[in-house]
């Protein structure tokens, strides 16, 4: 039987011996220090039940309910737009952990650690028409007397059957709430936790933010780019001050605009792609007038070059997208045929990609799709089987001087008429609004020339980019008299 929490702790730290959904809600029943209350809409309703069926659940919960008509919700919770919505989740914990403090913390308030979970959720409905999903959350105390915390996660059941999204809702549940207790000093195994007996065949998180007195040297987008990196989620978004963003609050019904690149660092060229990719596509009649969303896409493809992750040149990357005021989406989808099936699970909108010449010609590089059985048509059939189009970004030829575009690039062998025909459809398009003075202006060089104090770079970026390479001294930069002072002092030693 299961008696001392503080040796399951140290059971349940060890990645390699799980815990069950039973153990993991046993010890939190056990733990005199934790003690709050449980508020659950729709299907989410499944997680309190772990606690009440592992036995002693009267030492941990305060409250259980579950506010499911709409009216009885918005008594209790305020009214809202939609009820399956980060909006409303956060009302719920507000409202419950507030409650419990008013009614409890005089009592107990010197030896319980108090905590709300909530969860608001639409489970597949009988027709099995609607989107399966939902926000999970919970604020709690570390200690008594504690400054809050608060983790909230959106989740997509993926599973066919109602029952079994209840089913991996509730073990989800009770991993995120023993993660929040037990495995709070590390957001990373947190994360890993948060899957524990599930599978990302039945359950995806394509959100997660931290935040409160125990996160308060979290970055989420560090955590953004760990839920793609341990495939809890094929991508994630975060926005311009590092803001984490739910894909479909984002994308909902919203024209789509997509540039891929490794932003080491942000280029001229870099902002004249988005930006001639941008006026065109908002031109278009069927986007005319509609908001577009603008992504400037890292793949983990790039990030991984070098081996492994390299934290600190992730975040600067981030940071000088966020400096010229862009949103940033972290992919695992390689192949642009899987980026589109990730974009138009959320919209029903027309969706653009821009690129350069290199990398059209590289998309009809049939070694990619190997893994198809039906090759590169295959993978084309996918791309294209949406109102998605292409515009690319000409390039500027070295040797010759001149521009390569759709128009005189050749496509080798049989391939050539499959992308004639898809430049006569109005699918593959070229840019002709572009900066002709920025045509030099390649990535790798502007990175050579920063490490090697070569100021020419700074002409090569936008002006809020380049301060703040220089003000945090990113991607190897160091400044001219610094390193002077260096080579002195080294040389007269």
């Amino acid at each position: 039987m299961l008696t001392r929490p503080n040796r399951i702790e140290a059971q349940g730290a060890d990645r390699h011996s799980k815990l069950s959904t039973n153990e993991k809600a046993l010890q939190i029943n056990l733990d005199p220090l934790r003690y709050g209350a449980f508020a659950e809409i729709g299907a989410g309703q499944e997680v309190a039940r772990w606690f009440f069926k592992v036995g002693g659940a009267a030492g941990t919960i305060s409250k259980s309910m579950s506010a499911y008509d709409m009216a009885v919700s918005d008594a209790i919770y305020g009214r809202c737009k939609r009820y399956v919505s980060r909006e409303r989740l956060q009302s719920m914990l507000d409202y419950e952990h507030q409650l419990n403090m008013e009614r409890l913390q005089a009592a107990r308030g010197g030896s319980t650690a108090f905590f709300a979970f909530a969860d608001t959720v639409a489970a597949r409905n009988f027709q099995g028409t609607n989107e399966c999903h939902g926000w999970m959350g919970v604020k709690f105390q570390s200690h008594p007397r504690d400054e809050d915390s608060r983790i909230i996660i959106h989740v997509r059941m993926l599973d066919h059957e109602n029952g079994l999204q209840q089913e991996a809702l509730g073990i989800v549940g009770v991993n995120l709430l023993y993660a929040a207790f037990f495995l709070h000093h590390q957001p990373h195994r947190m994360l890993e936790s948060l899957l524990d007996n599930l599978t990302t065949e039945r359950l995806e998180i394509d959100m997660v933010e931290f935040s409160g007195i125990e996160f308060r040297h979290v970055d989420n987008r560090v955590m953004s780019l760990k839920l793609v990196q341990l495939r809890l989620s094929g991508a994630a978004i975060f926005g311009p001050t590092g803001e984490v963003l739910q894909p479909s609050a984002l994308l909902y019904k919203r024209p789509i605009l997509v540039e891929r690149g490794s932003f080491r660092p942000v280029t001229k060229v870099n902002m004249d792609m988005v930006r001639c990719a941008h006026d065109r596509f908002a031109a278009e009649p069927e986007v005319q007038e509609k908001p577009v969303v603008q992504l400037m896409e890292i793949a983990m493809s790039n990030l991984l070059a070098a081996g492994e992750i390299d934290l600190g040149d992730f975040l600067a990357r981030a940071d000088v997208l966020g400096a010229v005021g862009k949103t940033v989406l972290i992919s695992d989808y390689f192949e642009y045929y899987r980026l589109a099936a990730y974009l138009t699970r959320y919209t029903s909108e027309p969706i653009a990609v821009t690129m350069g010449v290199a990398n059209l010609l590289d998309l009809f590089n049939e070694k990619y799709y190997t893994g198809l059985e039906g090759g590169i048509l295959e993978a084309f059939g996918k791309l294209f089987t949406k109102d998605l189009r292409l515009y690319v970004y000409p390039l500027r030829d070295h040797a010759t001087g001149l521009l390569k575009t759709v128009e005189n690039i050749e496509i080798p062998g049989t391939l050539h008429n499959l992308f004639r025909h898809l430049v006569e459809q109005g699918r593959i398009k070229q840019l002709d609004n572009f900066d002709e003075s920025v045509l030099h202006i390649f990535s790798r060089d502007v990175l050579k020339r920063i490490k090697e104090n070569d100021s020419a770079w700074e002409g090569m970026v936008p002006s809020e980019v380049a301060a703040m390479v220089k003000n945090r001294q990113l991607f190897g930069y160091r400044d001219p008299e610094t390193a002077e002072d260096a080579a002195f002092a080294a040389a007269n030693r």
